[in-house]
């Protein structure tokens, strides 16, 4: 039986670029083979929905690329029992993986066009235990903290405080930090009410998420 080109083509994605970034946790790779990533996608740009890149959205805003996700998501650890905030749904895919994942997601957009697409893909994939709110990530969602695992689908300069205190005490946030050409992915477990625990275990680049401070690059 010979399986059709999309299906071939979400195979390759996951064991030419995915396996071989390290994602070996057998249920990640399992919900990338289930979560049909071509239907978070616009109609222009299916034809490259399992391509080793980032694809456009439309706003400014793209998907990350299949590898950064499914590794992000591996190297977090989601548990059945998380509550979960994202900021920067996008088209709504990450939000589906974490939900798969997780007991409860809350996923943070800016753009309302986005959140409109976030939720009917969502709804066409029957993800049910995800929110998607048009607000602004960056402050996070202090009101339904803390959280368990705080993802943000995205690079920033520097993660802010006002995250870190919606982690529940070991909670996880993770995040792309620093500025091109060097980023890292940085995982931020919050240890007591005022300790942090952080890692960078390797180098990855991503866009920036809107409205997260920028370092200045004035000396005084």
């Amino acid at each position: 039986m010979t399986s059709s080109p999309i299906e071939q083509a979400r195979f390759n994605m996951i064991e030419q670029q995915v396996r071989p970034w390290n994602v070996l946790d057998g249920e990640v790779l399992s919900l990338l083979s289930e979560v049909k990533r071509e239907n978070f996608v616009t109609k222009a740009y299916q034809g490259i929905a399992f391509a080793d890149l980032e694809v456009p959205l439309g706003h400014g805003q793209v998907m990350l690329a299949p590898r950064l996700e499914a590794r992000l998501l591996q190297d977090l650890s989601v548990q059945k029992t998380d509550k979960v905030l994202e900021v920067g749904t996008g088209s709504g895919f990450m939000a589906a993986l974490l939900g798969h994942r997780a007991q409860r997601v809350l996923s943070l957009e800016l753009v309302p066009e986005l959140v409109s697409m976030a939720r009917d893909n969502l709804q066409t994939a029957g993800v049910g235990n995800v929110d998607v709110r048009q607000a602004d990530g960056s402050q996070g969602a202090a009101a339904d903290g803390p959280f368990d695992v705080i993802m943000l689908s995205g690079s920033v300069a520097e993660v802010p405080q006002a995250l870190l205190q919606q982690l529940k005490v070991g909670g996880r946030l993770a995040a792309v930090v620093g500025e091109e050409p060097v980023m890292c992915a940085t995982f931020i477990t919050r240890t007591s009410d005022t300790n942090f625990r952080t890692t960078k275990p390797w180098d990855t680049i991503a866009p920036r998420l809107q409205n997260f401070a920028e370092h200045s690059h004035f000396s005084f």
